[in-house]
C-alpha cells in the first residue's frame, strides 16, 4: 500500500515582479490608511515633554489617548458627529493649546462649563466647595503669590463659560494652564489619556519598567 501524500496547488506560471510588487503596495496602502483611521478616531500616541503633570505623568512617559472619549468630530472642522459625553472634573486630558493651534497639552479638567472657579492661597474652590487634590497633585514652592503677582496661587472667581473648561497641571506650582491663559474649548480635546505604555528616563538612559501599563487617573 501506498502511502498517503500531501498534495499541492498547482501553480500556474510565474508571476511577474510587477503583480508582486503591486500585492505589497496594496497591502501598505491598506495598511497606512487604517493606521491614519485608528489614529485619527480610536487611539493615538503622545509623549511627555514637560513636568507640568508630575507625579501623575514624568518626563518621557508614552502614553495612549482615547480618540472616542467625548465621542467623534470631524477632524479638520471639529464638528461632532457622534456625542460621546462631556469630560468630567478629573478627567486628564490632551487638547490643542488655544493659543498656539501647533501645539498639544495635556492637562486635568478642574472645571466644566457654569462652574466657579476660585484659588486662594493655592488651594481651588469650584462652586463654593474645595476641589480635593488627586494622588499626582504636588506643591513645589512654599512661597504664596498675591494675585497682584500671578493668578498662580490666587485668583477669581472666575465662571467658566458653556461649552469651555478650566484645566490645571498636576505639577502646581510648575504649570502653565487655565490660571494663565484661560479656559479650553471642547471642541479641541483631542480625547482622554488612559495608560503609560512606555517610559523612558533620559536622565540615567535607562526605561521605567515599573510604569509601563500604569493606568492615568
Amino acid at each position: 500500500m501506498k502511502s498517503p501524500t500531501l498534495s499541492r496547488p498547482s501553480v500556474r506560471g510565474n508571476r511577474s515582479w510587477q503583480s508582486v510588487a503591486w500585492e505589497y503596495a496594496q497591502a501598505i496602502l491598506i495598511a497606512l490608511f487604517l493606521a491614519l483611521i485608528i489614529r485619527t478616531f480610536v487611539v493615538q500616541a503622545f509623549k511627555i515633554p514637560s513636568g507640568s503633570m508630575i507625579q501623575t505623568l514624568l518626563i518621557g512617559d508614552h502614553i495612549l489617548v482615547n480618540k472616542f472619549a467625548y465621542g467623534v468630530r470631524n477632524p479638520l472642522t471639529r464638528e461632532l458627529w457622534v456625542d460621546g459625553g462631556a469630560p468630567g472634573r478629573g478627567d486628564v486630558i490632551v487638547f490643542v493649546y488655544p493659543l498656539d493651534k501647533e501645539k498639544d497639552f495635556i492637562k486635568r479638567v478642574v472645571g466644566t462649563g457654569g462652574d466657579t472657579i476660585e484659588i486662594i492661597d493655592k488651594k481651588v474652590y469650584v462652586n463654593g466647595e474645595m476641589f480635593p487634590d488627586p494622588v499626582g497633585v504636588q506643591y513645589t514652592d512654599p512661597r504664596i503669590l498675591p494675585a497682584s503677582i500671578s493668578p498662580r496661587d490666587n485668583m477669581g472667581p472666575l465662571t467658566v463659560p458653556e461649552g469651555s473648561l478650566f484645566v490645571m497641571g498636576d505639577n502646581r506650582d510648575q504649570s502653565y494652564d487655565s490660571r494663565f491663559w484661560g479656559v479650553v474649548p471642547v471642541k479641541e480635546i483631542k480625547g482622554k489619556a488612559f495608560v503609560i505604555y512606555w517610559s523612558w528616563n533620559s536622565d540615567d538612559f535607562r526605561p521605567r519598567f515599573g510604569r509601563i501599563g500604569h493606568l492615568i487617573r
